[in-house]
């Protein structure tokens, strides 16, 4: 198995920038396909952007394309989720996951991941 940590939220302006960090260990972090996920008060958690094993596939959510970048590296077993010009509707926990597979027409299904991280808060004011 592996276990995710992330880092990286806080409070920002409307407009600002965050990136996210998600560290990965246990078991061989190339192996996984990975997504990031937020969950707003009071809401369902959504899914916001996944990765592939490799990298070369990526899926982002309509409302974050253009503005949210995923990647990783696969050699610092790290995930990232680059945030740009937020918006207040972006405020949320965010979550990332692992998963034993990929298929991306089904990566937006969180029922598809089989690990998760605790959750780092991103506020963002207007």
């Amino acid at each position: 198995q592996v276990q995710l940590v992330e880092s990286g939220g806080g409070l920002v302006q409307a407009g600002g920038s965050l990136r996210l960090s998600c560290a990965a260990s246990g078991r061989t972090f190339s192996s996984y396909a990975m997504g990031w996920f937020r969950q707003a008060p009071g809401k369902e958690r959504e899914f916001v952007a996944a990765i592939s094993r490799g990298g070369a596939s990526t899926r982002y959510v309509d409302s974050v394309k253009g503005r949210f970048t995923i990647s990783r590296d696969n050699a610092k077993n790290t995930l990232y989720l680059q945030m740009n010009s937020l918006k207040p509707e972006d405020t949320a926990v965010y979550y990332c996951a692992a998963s034993n597979s990929w298929e991306y027409t089904t990566v937006v299904l969180s029922t598809l991941y089989n690990y998760w991280g605790q959750g780092s808060q991103v506020t963002v004011s207007s």
